[in-house]
Formats: C-alpha cells, structure tokens, sequence
C-alpha cells in the first residue's frame, strides 16, 4: 500500500489570527468563557475565539507556545470548525484526510488520548510522522461532551515531546469541562438564531408567493387557490423552485415588461 502523503499550503494573502491574551487574575475561567460566547457575533466567531483561548492559557501553563485545533463531530461526520492558527487547523484537518487520529479517538472513546511523542507514536504513525516532521511533537486531544449527541475536542501540539505531565493533563481536562459548558450555550444560542433565520427566510418566500398568486388572480380572474396551483405548475414545468418563478413575476410586472396572461 502506498504511503499517503499530505501537502500543507498556506495562502500568503490569508490574515493570521488576531492575539488573544487571558483576561486578569481576578476575573475566573468561566467568567472569561462566558464573555467570549457575549462577545462573538455568531458560533463560528465563538469557536475561533475560544480556539485562541484556549492555546493561551495551555501556553501560559507548559511555558511554551501550544497551538490549539478544535473538531467537531456531529450526526458522525467530523470537521475542523477553528484553530489558534491557521496550523492548528491544518495540522487538526489533516487528520480528517487520514481518517483516524488522536482527536478523533478521543471523541469516539470519549477519553482524553496523550501522544507523549509523535516522532516515535505507533498509533496513526503516519498521521504522527506529518505532523512530528512539521515540529508538533506532543498532542493531547480531549472530548468535550455536546448536547443532541454531538461531540467535540480540543486539540493542542506543542513542539517538544513529553510537554503534558499528569498534572497538567487534569488541568487540561478541567478547562475543557468549563469550556465545554460554553461552547454548549453557544450552539444552543446558534441553534435558535438559525431557526429564526429559517422562518424569517420562509415568511420572505411566503410574502412574495403571494403577491405573485395576486398577480396571477388579477390577470386570470380565478381565485387563490387556483392561482397558486398555476404558480406550481409553472414551477414544475419550468423545474424552477416555486420563490423563483413568483420572483421572475414580479420583477416582469414592476418593469413593466409585456406580461398580459401568465402561462406555466
């Protein structure tokens, strides 16, 4: 079997992420999470902030500069959804390219997995080989518990070997129990936003259905009902989506264009 090989390219003209330092002593871990999901416009702007985080305080801790990818796994499709960098997130994606890893153990056994170090690992060694020669030579991948039986894990490499002691490993852990907590309020929040958008989206569709089956009534002299099954047909016979053909209508008739009978 061939050796799978994967190319890492980062684009010149892509912007690095923004520096994140941790708030005040006095202000506790899941103060600052909390006001990272109040902070963030959307899940997204909350997932990157938090993925920046995260690989700062784990730095602040080790002493060295740790990178941070987090994945999530949702209906069992997994996806790197934000990194400290624009490496963490290659590093973290490639192991959606090979299929297995240390993250996607974690979510699946639903433990933390330690990779002491990744030049000499014999689990996912090819995977390891990649990143090890790119100068990640420790990971420690920990799950994070969703809602609707969805998982995640925050993921760091630092670039020595045996960077993670036990005690830093619990630490790692009870951070992720905290972050866990708000990257759930956070998906829960982008949940309901993006039923809102779905119905602000249906009700714009439903209005300009209607004024279309108006059009339709007014020139046809019928009712609504049989407007609406002369807006289907056309939709169906044209293998347009029903909005489209109602929109093409109405912008027919607002540029005034020569639509005396509408035909399917």
């Amino acid at each position: 079997m061939d050796e799978m090989r994967v190319d890492f390219a980062v684009p010149d003209d892509v912007p690095t992420a923004p520096d994140i330092a941790p708030s005040p002593d006095d202000v506790s871990v899941p103060e600052q999470l909390q006001d990272l999901v109040i902070d963030s416009d959307d899940v997204a702007g909350f997932l990157h902030d938090l993925a920046v985080f995260s690989a700062a305080s784990v730095s602040e801790t080790v002493g060295l500069d740790v990178l941070c990818g987090i994945t999530l796994s949702r209906r069992r499709r997994s996806a790197t959804v934000a990194g400290s960098t624009h490496e963490a997130r290659l590093i973290d994606e490639v192991q959606q390219a090979y299929g297995d890893g240390p993250c996607l153990e974690a979510m699946r056994s639903h433990t933390t997995v330690h990779v002491p170090d990744t030049s000499t690992e014999e689990r996912w060694s090819e995977y390891c080989t990649v990143i090890a020669e790119r100068g990640h030579l420790s990971a420690l991948c920990v799950p994070l518990e969703l809602d609707e039986g969805a998982t995640a894990a925050l993921n760091f490499f630092a670039p020595k070997a045996h960077v993670y002691d036990e005690e830093t490993i619990r630490n790692c852990e009870l951070y992720a129990s905290q972050a866990e907590r708000s990257l759930r309020l956070a998906v829960r929040i982008g949940v309901k936003q993006q039923h809102a958008d779905d119905l602000q989206t249906a009700m714009q569709s439903r209005t300009v259905i209607d004024l279309a089956c108006g059009i339709i009534m007014g020139q046809n002299r019928c009712s609504q009902d049989e407007a609406f099954k002369i807006l289907t047909k056309a939709s169906n016979g044209r293998n347009q989506k029903l909005r489209d053909v109602a929109e093409q209508l109405i912008k027919a008739v607002a540029e005034q264009a020569p639509v005396a009978h509408f035909e399917p």
